[in-house]
């Protein structure tokens, strides 16, 4: 069978190093001894190297013509190639349940909604390694008081830890990205409950963050009731802009503004 074409539609740029292959591939031995899913496989560059692996394996793969070629391929894993939509697949069904490293070179156009899904399932994914943007794993890793420091810094990090472990050039793909890459590797950390609402957390950082030049007593003022008393009880917080604020300083936040808005409901 010949080689599959790179789809434009769907972000294909096909890893072409077998020696970079083989190092993302490895990534996922930091969280042994589980399942490990690979999404976007393509020719299955790296999946060559983690079907060798000796732990239940399935890749999942949105391009038809990627999937004959895997059967063709991989015939050993016939069984366990889906042909489906990785953003919107039940997760726990994927391994009746059980927890999993998700893996693989992802699209760039959709790297950052499969991470929200891992979020969404991060009881299920205690470990995500992968190659993206490198621009987009910069702001994953970045911390308070970068101008990499955002929305997906502080969802991501509540959550995970962030390892930013190498850059991979344009030319080892097919076709080349305008863009560098890089290689990611985000471990669960040990935080069960944020000590807040967690959908106003997301809410108060994606609001904050949307005016990250102004600073919070401004970009919050969309959120809250016409009331001068919170923006003065916070002063010295609101004084600042969302790339200043550190995780638990936006759980605090949060927390302050859930009491605002009970407040103002009952008055």
């Amino acid at each position: 069978m010949k080689q599959v074409r790179p789809k434009k539609n769907l972000g294909q740029h096909f890893l072409t190093d077998l020696s970079i292959a083989k190092r993302i591939a490895d990534t996922v031995d930091a969280c042994p001894d589980i399942p490990v899913l690979e999404v976007g496989p393509g020719m299955g560059v790296m999946t060559q190297y983690l079907v060798e692996k000796p732990r239940p394996f399935k890749v999942v793969e949105i391009d038809r013509e990627s999937v004959d070629y895997l059967n063709e391929h991989f015939p050993k894993l016939r069984e366990n190639i889906l042909g489906e939509d990785f953003l919107r697949m039940d997760l726990r069904k994927v391994f009746d349940g059980q927890q999993f490293v998700l893996t693989g070179n992802y699209p760039y156009d959709i790297s950052s909604q499969i991470f929200f899904k891992m979020l969404d399932n991060r009881d299920l994914i205690p470990c995500c390694t992968g190659m993206i943007q490198r621009e987009v794993a910069l702001r994953m890793a970045s911390q308070p008081g970068n101008k990499q420091y955002g929305i997906l810094s502080v969802l991501i990090q509540a959550w995970y830890d962030v390892e930013y472990l190498f850059t991979v050039e344009p030319g080892v793909f097919n076709p080349p990205p305008k863009v560098q890459s890089a290689v990611i590797r985000m471990t669960r950390n040990s935080v069960q409950h944020l000590g807040c609402n967690e959908e106003l957390f997301k809410r108060v950082v994606k609001t904050t963050f949307n005016q990250r030049r102004k600073m919070l007593r401004v970009s919050l003022k969309q959120m809250l009731p016409a009331d001068s008393s919170f923006f003065n009880d916070q002063a010295s917080m609101l004084t600042k802009r969302p790339e200043q604020l550190t995780i638990p300083e936006f759980v605090e936040l949060t927390n302050r503004i859930e009491k605002k808005l009970c407040a103002s409901t009952i008055t």
